[in-house]
């Protein structure tokens, strides 16, 4: 008991005993979010809760994963530990067990992003829908944000012309994947809340399993996501939802502020409690940053506090142009250096992803290593999308999508029409339609190459048990990929994609070695499963610079990234780049109020990153988006107290710290 509240303050620790009935915690940034809700399912266990009776839901595997390491470290070796799991992958865990009463195999298929854009180009052929009238993304994320609203196509009502023409490849979207027993991301949401609402005994037997559920990020949320909580603690009411409505930045992504501000609605017995002691950031940074959000009229009202020292006043930085202002950045990144800082404590935070070129270009004419959000996701590489497509026809022969993606590679002479034989040949099992058309069409080109294919995929059937690394390499090996990445890149003239592409074959290995114990293919199906909820849940990986001889330290690099992808991290010295009306708030926000509030929530988390130091930055113009913007200094520079900004204007080469040359 001791070393659960070792280290609490009184408001960690009300959280933490408060474990009957629903409780709200509004935890600021830097307040011990993490700490509280991981000492509370330790506490929750040593008053005799079963660990399976606990369930913790997050949006990351990285927050998961961080939960478990410290659960384990609080209770030690137990026989049983709670579940702790992201939104999609506490649902897959369910949808295993229980999906066949809505008429799906238990052996469904996850298809990433690129498959799904692949049947919804296919749907809008056989519909007719010109894609250059309507494009097949805009679509895609048409059918998304209606599933995020759990609006089934039957209950959809167009109203207009493209709500029209997305109602009709909505319909033929959910028959083709339930043709091919795939689900996409929100069904893996959606068709859990289907289940519950339809199944109440079913709901019964999971409420009952679960009757503490605990939920990190609560502002996050969207509604599918609340509807599934909302269900889930409905009988036992047992409700613990921690977040701040104050880093709610994530509209866009449909998740609903509401949530966490009608908490008191859903819960009218609902405790709340305040986490307001940052432990992060000095005085100033945490006084600029509760004036900033002080000034939104949807919120919790709170009020940030710490007993860190005051610390430097923020530097407020005019620029005469992006240029200008990299060199401002790079200068004083070099200079801190020489005060006993490294370069990877400096983070720079901007709008969009656009305002980075002129600060790449500064680092690197001057040598400096840096890391930038961006690049293709290690999963969405073509190399391990294809050996990935391979696992999947194997597992679950009924995915006509990664089908698709193999039946041709490496060539084989089979061409887009015998596939669609394939496709439309009697039974769903692509590799026994295979077989059957390579007898039909024997003494062919196309009959050769099917049969070449039916023998591969047979083959790799039959051996499937083996160590997944081990198969991994074996389906590599015979498929000859590494000869078809040599003679297709070779063309190309990119000897360097050839290599690169191999080594990520090489780490796909070292990732799949996790799941080697595991037999009788259980290693593939886990394997599949957990790739596909990273690239779901996980944020874009940050990816180095390269090819600069310049590069000083390869070990050290400065961080780039936008303000959106700064959440939930920390750095000694922030720089917030770009501080201008229509960039930072956005120019799409000055006439919608509700947007004004959620860009004054994301500039609170860009303020809110800084530890010791912040540097804010604006230019008079600026050449962006292939045009010269003449911006004012962002509001939400006027929103900080001026006894607490070092303001330094320029003219010129000229510095000066005149105050009032700044016009709010």
């Amino acid at each position: 008991m001791d070393k659960i509240f070792q280290g609490l303050n009184n408001k960690q620790g009300e959280a933490v005993r408060a474990i009957r009935g629903p409780v709200l915690v509004i935890s600021g940034p830097g307040s011990g979010k993490t700490r509280c809700l991981t000492h509370r399912i330790a506490y929750l266990i040593s008053q005799g809760v079963k660990p399976s009776e606990i369930i913790a839901i997050t949006f990351t595997n990285k927050a998961a994963g961080e939960m478990r390491e410290r659960i384990q470290k609080l209770l030690g070796a137990v026989s049983a530990r709670p579940t702790i799991g992201t939104f999609h992958s506490v649902c897959l865990r369910i949808l295993r067990k229980e999906i066949s009463v809505l008429g799906y195999g238990n052996g469904f298929s996850i298809l990433d992003d690129s498959d799904q854009l692949g049947i919804i180009k296919k749907i809008m052929v056989n519909l007719e829908i010109d894609p250059k009238r309507f494009h097949p993304r805009a679509i895609l994320s048409k059918i998304s944000r209606l599933k995020t609203n759990l609006i089934p196509p039957e209950d959809f009502e167009p109203k207009d012309f493209f709500s029209k023409i997305v109602a009709k490849a909505y319909t033929n979207y959910q028959t083709e994947l339930k043709k091919i027993n795939g689900l996409d991301f929100d069904d893996l949401i959606v068709l859990t809340v289907r289940i519950f609402k339809k199944y109440p005994n079913t709901l019964e037997k999971y409420q009952n399993a679960w009757r503490y559920v605990l939920v990190d990020e609560y502002q996050d949320t969207s509604h599918d996501q609340y509807t599934l909580v909302t269900l889930l603690a409905q009988k036992h009411r047992n409700i613990f939802a921690i977040g701040d409505d104050a880093q709610s930045i994530y509209a866009f992504r449909d998740a609903d502020i509401k949530n966490i501000l009608n908490f008191q609605k859903d819960y009218p017995d609902a405790k709340i409690i305040f986490l307001e002691q940052n432990y992060r950031s000095t005085k100033n940074i945490i006084t600029a940053a509760q004036h900033v959000i002080s000034n939104n009229q949807n919120q919790i009202p709170k009020e940030l506090w710490t007993e860190n020292n005051k610390g430097e006043k923020i530097l407020i930085r005019e620029a005469l142009n992006e240029k200008d202002e990299a060199s401002f950045i790079i200068d004083t990144i070099e200079g801190l250096t020489t005060q006993g800082y490294r370069i990877n404590d400096c983070a720079v935070l901007y709008r969009t992803h656009a305002q980075s070129r002129a600060i790449e270009e500064a680092l690197i004419a001057r040598g400096f290593p840096y890391q930038i959000v961006g690049g293709i996701k290690f999963y969405e590489r073509k190399e391990i999308k294809d050996i990935l497509a391979y696992l999947r026809v194997i597992t679950n022969p009924s995915d006509i999508v990664s089908f698709e993606r193999i039946y041709n590679i490496p060539p084989r002479g089979i061409g887009p029409s015998t596939l669609q034989k394939i496709i439309t040949a009697e039974g769903s099992n692509l590799i026994s339609a295979t077989g059957i058309l390579a007898k039909e069409m024997k003494g062919t080109r196309q009959g050769v190459g099917l049969e070449q294919l039916y023998k591969l995929l047979k083959d790799f059937h039959s051996k499937k048990s083996r160590k997944l690394s081990e198969f991994i390499q074996y389906i590599v090996r015979r498929v000859g990929y590494e000869d078809y990445l040599l003679n297709t890149f070779k063309k190309s003239g990119s000897s360097d994609s050839v290599e690169d592409r191999i080594e990520n074959l090489k780490e796909l290995l070292t990732v799949a070695k996790k799941h080697d114990s595991l037999k009788n293919g259980k290693g593939i199906e886990k394997f599949l499963e957990e790739i596909a909820l990273l690239q779901d849940s996980d944020p874009p990986s940050l990816k180095a610079s390269e090819g600069h001889s310049k590069l000083k330290d390869t070990g050290n690099r400065v961080v780039l990234m936008t303000a959106h992808s700064s959440k939930g991290l920390e750095f000694p010295i922030v720089f917030i780049a770009g501080m201008e009306e229509g960039l930072f708030p956005h120019s799409r926000s000055l006439i919608d109020p509700k947007e004004l509030e959620e860009e004054r929530r994301l500039c609170y988390v860009a303020v809110t990153r800084a530890k010791e130091k912040l540097i804010v930055s604006y230019a008079r113009y600026r050449h962006i988006f292939g045009l010269t913007e003449y911006n004012l200094p962002s509001r939400f520079i006027g929103e900080m107290p001026s006894n607490i900004l070092d303001v330094k204007t320029s003219i010129g080469n000229f510095y000066s710290d005149e105050d009032d040359i700044i016009q709010y």
